[in-house]
């Protein structure tokens, strides 16, 4: 590290201000336990700026069972207060993937919001005022194995019945990656809708495997990635070409492909220990308070 910052001190004028402890909104505390990850201050900002710091806050940031879409008696709102406030709430989920599924549906009405999908965001903000200081735990658990969860809701999208792929990535026990990706095409039923899903979780192992061999050290054997649909997983392992399959051979034989080399495995998990459902859809608060647990999310500044 001393030899890199006298590298770049003599390229360009510079100083070293010690240890990270904050970065664009982002704090970076540091214990015996390990490191967190929160942004604390930008959310009391947010809160105050939209003036719900005494609002009544919620336990979960999206209703169960909703049916938010595009309908042609809605009420518009106002575009330009919405996609602010939309943008600066998913700088947020940086650290707060808690609040990743919440997002993923009301930014796609960026150009068509209504009263309803303003009401979503209000309820973002009242769950944010619970734990305005959440974020994210990484701790030392002696290993650096590289891991990851995948699911997809079947036609999820009432607009044009698209379904949706999520996933998580961890690397050494920690939370490292998530995303939300709505599938370009319908599919025609759960298992192939659960395999395109798959087929990014793959890719997003096969980068992080990458980019940790490039840092000097990498996963030793097969990297697991959890999926909960029985079908799917048959569809990797198979090498016939079945009827049902032929219209995603590509990404049957890229997964296939990664499966023969030992770079992937596929157990199968049960759907009550599945963690992407917070990505996946609105779920209880019980289930969303015990899958951010295991997630790593953390409130440190809860009085003890």
């Amino acid at each position: 590290m001393q030899n890199l910052q006298k590298y770049l001190a003599s390229e360009f004028e510079m100083k070293s201000l010690g240890d990270l402890k904050y970065f664009l909104g982002i704090e970076v505390a540091r214990s015996k336990h390990g490191i967190f990850l929160s942004q604390r201050k930008y959310t009391l900002d947010l809160l105050a700026e939209t003036g719900m710091l005494d609002c009544k806050p919620i336990d979960i940031p999206s209703e169960q069972n909703h049916k938010l879409g595009l309908y042609p008696d809605q009420v518009p709102t106002d575009k330009e207060r919405y996609q602010r406030l939309v943008g600066k709430l998913i700088y947020l989920s940086h650290t707060r993937p808690d609040i990743a599924y919440a997002m993923s549906v009301v930014s796609q009405f960026m150009h068509s919001r209504s009263e309803d999908h303003m009401g979503v965001l209000m309820c973002i903000l009242r769950y944010l005022k619970v734990t305005p200081g959440k974020g994210l735990m990484f701790c030392k658990y002696g290993h650096t194995d590289v891991e990851g969860y995948t699911d997809a809701d079947w036609a999820g999208s009432v607009i044009n019945k698209h379904s949706t792929s999520r996933y998580f990535t961890f690397v050494g026990g920690n939370l490292v990656t998530w995303r939300s990706k709505k599938q370009k095409v319908v599919s025609r039923s759960s298992a192939e809708a659960e395999y395109r899903g798959m087929t990014q979780g793959v890719c997003e192992l096969l980068w992080l495997r990458r980019l940790l061999r490039n840092f000097g050290f990498g996963p030793q054997k097969p990297m697991d990635l959890y999926c909960d649909n029985k079908a799917a997983i048959a569809i990797a392992h198979n090498p016939v070409q079945h009827d049902r399959t032929k219209h995603m051979e590509v990404n049957r034989h890229f997964v296939k492909e990664k499966l023969d080399a030992k770079i992937i495995s596929f157990p199968f998990i049960s759907s009550e220990y599945q963690l992407v459902d917070v990505l996946t859809k609105a779920v209880s608060t019980t289930v969303f308070l015990n899958s951010l647990d295991k997630l790593g999310l953390r409130y440190i500044f809860a009085p003890t």
